[in-house]
């Protein structure tokens, strides 16, 4: 079994939907025997909230209900996790720091990712930017955004392990 983190600063808007997508993703390829994923928040201003309202009505109109819930990133997540994609570049030193803290290693970094590494479409920055101030439309440019990371991410995953779909 293959597992996967989703990480962004409260886990209430760009990783919960990257896990949602990223999810759907694998049950559409017939590998939810073979790929598991989560999400977490590298800060816990949210912990134990649903995902923001805008980010489930852009996720549920495209269909897909994103019922995590917040939590903080943990040490044992660098145990668990085979693969770890931070949003943007301000959480992945946030990991990789606290991946040395926890454990007295940095997370590999054939393991971590910025998500927009995957991202067909570049536009010059390397992060998923955060929604949360911001109107609904670039709740749903994040939406497109995490889709198309996910799907480049699953044909890494599948190339990378061998997976038969």
């Amino acid at each position: 079994m293959i597992h996967v983190l989703f990480v962004c600063l409260g886990n209430i808007c760009r990783s919960p939907v990257a896990e949602g997508v990223f999810r759907k993703l694998v049950e559409d390829a017939g590998l939810s025997d073979a790929i598991q994923c989560d999400s977490a928040g590298t800060a816990s201003y949210h912990i134990g909230n649903l995902p923001d309202r805008r980010m489930r009505q852009v996720a549920a109109q495209n269909g897909i209900q994103l019922i995590h819930k917040s939590r903080k990133l943990n040490g044992d997540d660098f145990y668990t996790f085979d693969y770890i994609l931070a949003m943007d570049e301000i959480n992945f030193d946030d990991i990789r720091n606290q991946s040395y803290r926890s454990s007295g290693f940095f997370y590999p970094e054939d393991r971590l990712f910025l998500y927009r590494e995957f991202d067909p479409v570049q536009d010059g920055s390397s992060d998923v930017p955060d929604p949360y101030y911001e109107d609904i439309s670039v709740f749903e440019d994040v939406f497109r955004m995490v889709e198309r990371c996910g799907v480049q991410f699953l044909e890494f995953l599948i190339q990378k392990n061998q997976l038969k779909q």
